[in-house]
């Protein structure tokens, strides 16, 4: 893992959210997700991929994996590592936002 994902990785765990079981490197049909949450159908992936191949590649994996329900946040490395609560507070907000109550 890169420092980033390092540094999300140990700020997710810690969620204080039911709906926030997250799993490293989830299997999303033939695609990985850096991070996913099954539950609340959140994916997250890094972003900033300069290469124009793996910027198509990435918009084919984001379509794939909306197309089957998940919300894809990406963000940038640097945003991890210094701003790491509006990172999380943005992920908190998707999580709220996309979890539907059971009846």
């Amino acid at each position: 893992m890169t420092d980033a994902e390092r540094k999300l990785w140990w700020h997710l765990r810690r969620l204080p959210l039911k709906q926030s079981h997250f799993r490293r490197q989830a299997t999303i049909g033939p695609y990985f997700a850096d991070f996913a949450c099954h539950e609340s159908r959140l994916v997250i992936d890094g972003a900033g991929h300069a290469d124009s191949d793996q910027v198509i590649a990435d918009a084919t994996r984001t379509k794939f994996m909306e197309a089957r329900g998940y919300r894809v946040l990406r963000f940038w490395n640097n945003d991890v590592l210094t701003d790491i609560d509006a990172v999380m507070l943005a992920i908190h907000d998707a999580i709220k936002t996309s979890v539907t109550p059971h009846p």
